[in-house]
């Protein structure tokens, strides 16, 4: 009877597992589906980045990441498609007839993301903690010429210059340095230089989730001002390697590929070759350029710089270097530029035949049974550096050192890192270099200052041009005129100059890329270069 008992038991029991497993398994099933069900119902972008996105100081640089920091924190004006300056956190300006006051209308509907007030006690703040380190930004004009910030009201802000400096409203749209944080972010002595407490800013984004060099979750502001974004969340993965960016991208572990650089322009064609996803390519952000030292005795004479142009078949070598997505380049500055529209220089096309001429008329001539030109017995030679991590302005050295070969001229190209091209930029160490400028919306006060600044690599690039003096003398004066017409043709003259000059040699326009799941829609490139991508997009349901 003990036995016939002990298994009954042991069948009772068994069955009570049995029961209790279907009821576990039942109710994990329904979990998972759950949680699949609320996953799928939450609007989530996932993004990856080549690096941590930083710390999400407004008033600091790297290591924090233009796009990531526009997404918290918004400026008093934004810069729109064709240079318009548009009002922002300002719902409208007004500027002195002098050009040195600045009186701001700031909304009166605009929240922090802790609810605080957004007021022009805090604007006052915030300019103030940037000019407390105004040297750390002096690169950007107006912080050198800010002469006193002053709170008229509670909704008016005042900035007085000490001397007419129009591209003001166009520098104040920039990403950083001069975007606002709430009152709850200023360490306690309000010097934001050193950190901040808090990410608060009025902007549409708010950091929800960060664990350094892994990723960084944004949460949608759900009190935002503007119109609230229809994505919900933003993911943003820090995957250094480009080819398992692209990977992740296929596996569907990202919905979206988006930037300058963070995959090479041959993934991008093949993924776009697939089919199975929607492609952009936005129009162009910055122009990349060949600067050429004219202190240098053998480039100082245009015939010979002319003929470097016609000797290069640029259309053909930005097409194949780029796989398309770059166009060749017929202007130093690209004509989505505001006061670019009206430059006037002829453009200088493939000529093989006029190339020679130019060099010839220069005296280098080529020596019977040699390969190099050469001119009172020095051959024609150059150096071209370029960023080694940059396999666009490798390939293209490459490509000009075979062109050139072409017509006696020997170019060795070295390549050397970032830190070392830009040191030696500025330090005229240099016969020729590869440079981009700095795009929407710093062009085209920006490009002219970086040309008239010693010490830069430009000023020096532009020596031997018989009016440099006066382009350095319209470079200043356009920075300080307030009258529309004026400003116009000042440009207008300064910059067909310098690329008449030749020393200066536009090569392609640089444009970003985004590759996009089939479920993304509503995709849009901003203006502005550094902002973020974010503020119309959507997931279809």
């Amino acid at each position: 009877m003990g036995i016939h008992k002990n298994k009954k038991q042991s069948l009772f029991l068994s069955l009570l597992v049995l029961i209790l497993s279907i009821t576990l398994l039942g109710c994990t099933s329904g979990s998972v589906e759950n949680a699949s069900t609320e996953n799928e119902s939450k609007k989530i972008i996932t993004v990856a980045w080549p690096r941590d996105v930083g710390e999400m100081n407004p008033h600091v640089y790297n290591p924090s990441q233009l796009f990531a920091q526009s997404m918290i924190y918004e400026p008093l004006v934004s810069y729109q498609d064709g240079g318009e300056l548009q009002a922002h956190l300002a719902e409208s300006w007004e500027i002195s007839e002098d050009g040195t006051e600045y009186v701001f209308h700031l909304r009166q509907d605009v929240e922090f993301s802790d609810g605080t007030s957004f007021n022009a006690e805090i604007v006052k703040k915030n300019f103030d903690a940037i000019l407390k380190n105004a040297d750390f930004h002096s690169w950007l004009g107006v912080i050198t010429k800010i002469d006193q910030t002053e709170v008229v009201d509670e909704y008016t802000f005042k900035l007085s210059l000490t001397e007419p400096y129009y591209p003001t409203i166009q520098e104040l749209a920039v990403v950083r340095p001069v975007r606002f944080l709430g009152e709850a972010g200023f360490p306690e002595d309000g010097d934001t230089s050193k950190g901040v407490e808090e990410a608060v800013g009025t902007g549409p984004w708010v950091m929800e989730e960060y664990v350094v060099d892994q990723y960084a979750i944004f949460k949608r502001n759900e009190n935002y001002w503007g119109e609230l974004p229809s994505v919900e969340q933003i993911k943003v993965k820090v995957i250094p390697d480009a080819e398992t960016h692209v990977l992740a991208f296929e596996k569907g572990e990202l919905d979206l590929i988006y930037g300058e650089g963070v995959i090479n322009l041959d993934s991008f064609k093949q993924l776009e070759a697939t089919g199975s996803y929607e492609i952009s390519i936005s129009e162009p952000v910055a122009t990349r350029q060949l600067v050429m030292n004219t202190n240098k005795e053998q480039l100082s004479d245009i015939r010979v710089r002319q003929a470097l142009h016609y000797g290069f078949n640029k259309e053909v070598m930005v097409e194949g270097v780029t796989s398309g997505v770059e166009e060749k380049a017929d202007y130093i500055l690209s004509t989505n530029s505001p006061y670019t529209s009206n430059v006037d220089v002829t453009a200088i096309d493939y000529n093989v035949e006029q190339a020679e001429q130019l060099l010839d008329e220069a005296g280098w001539t080529l020596p019977e049974g040699k390969d190099i030109r050469e001119k009172d017995g020095q051959p024609l030679e150059f150096e071209l550096m370029y960023n080694s991590a940059e396999s666009i302005q490798k390939t293209m050295a490459e490509t000009l050192q075979s062109e050139w070969a072409g017509i006696g001229v020997k170019l060795n190209v070295v390549g050397v890192e970032l830190a070392t091209q830009v040191e030696r930029f500025k330090g005229n160490e240099f016969d020729m270099n590869f440079f981009s400028n700095y795009g929407a919306p710093y062009d085209p006060h920006a490009f002219v200052n970086v040309v008239a600044t010693e010490g830069f690599g430009f000023n020096e690039a532009i020596s031997a041009y018989p009016n440099k003096e006066e382009l350095l003398t319209q470079i200043a004066e356009v920075k300080q005129t307030t009258d529309e017409n004026a400003r116009q043709q000042l440009y207008t003259e300064i910059l067909s100059s310098l690329q008449e000059q030749g020393a200066i040699v536009p090569i392609s326009y640089i444009k970003k890329i985004a590759v996009y799941q089939k479920g993304v829609s509503d995709f849009t490139f901003p203006a502005n270069r550094d902002e973020h991508p974010f503020t119309g997009i959507r997931i279809e349901e």
